[in-house]
């Protein structure tokens, strides 16, 4: 068995989709109203990501607080150059957060809010 597919509720699931494509520099392979998907050109570059509507969508808190929608899962992306694909993730849209918990890894915010970490190997 493996994972192939890891999905993510979204406010508007192009937009979501668009900014993974951009970030990953990976196609957006489906568009539809309500659901889209990114998938690598290969499965060994990881998962296909997809992204479904949710139209009671509440962004993910995290770390976790009293009454919040508490985030049950984050993406960790490796990277080359951790400024760089800062830099990167900010102009595909993504904002970087303020809990920071670790010198060698970015904690980053999709436009939705959905949690993920820029990290390189070593």
């Amino acid at each position: 068995m493996r994972v192939t597919s890891v999905t993510l509720a979204a406010s508007d699931a192009g937009r979501l989709a668009a900014c993974y494509a951009r970030l990953l520099g990976t196609p957006v392979t489906t568009d539809e109203p309500g659901w889209a998907q990114v998938r690598p050109p290969s499965p060994d570059l990881g998962p296909v990501l997809s992204f479904e509507h949710d139209r009671c969508f509440t962004p993910p808190t995290w770390p976790s607080s009293p009454g919040g929608q508490s985030a049950t899962a984050h993406l960790d992306v490796v990277v080359d150059d951790l400024d760089a694909a800062v830099a990167w993730a900010l102009e595909a849209g993504a904002v970087l957060d303020p809990f920071q918990p670790q010198p060698d890894v970015r904690v980053m915010r999709d436009p939705d809010g959905h949690p993920f970490c820029l990290f390189t190997e070593g």
